[in-house]
């Protein structure tokens, strides 16, 4: 993945949004990731991901030149399976 991937899909929050949120605000629990643009609030898939961003120490967030390779090594996934993984997801729910 790509800093600007959209990591929830729902509302298209990618990445860089959510590091540079993190950079401004302090974040003590996952949830508080949702008061960057709804991010996680949707269909619920991203939350994950989301618990895996916020538990990155704030120290080590990386700076605007060096996202996409820290996006790429702490999250690997390419987007289309993370978007394929998605729709499979949302079936599930649907189907219940």
């Amino acid at each position: 993945m790509k800093s600007d991937d959209e990591v929830c899909l729902c509302f298209h929050v990618t990445f860089r949004k959510l590091i540079n949120f993190m950079r401004r605000t302090p974040i003590q629990r996952p949830s508080q990731l949702s008061e960057c643009f709804g991010a996680g609030t949707g269909c619920g898939w991203c939350r994950p991901v989301l618990e895996r961003l916020a538990a990155s120490d704030a120290k080590t967030l990386p700076d605007s030149e060096t996202i996409d390779s820290w996006v790429e090594k702490n999250f690997a996934e390419s987007i289309e399976i993370y978007a394929a993984s998605r729709t499979t997801y949302r079936q599930q729910q649907n189907d219940r």
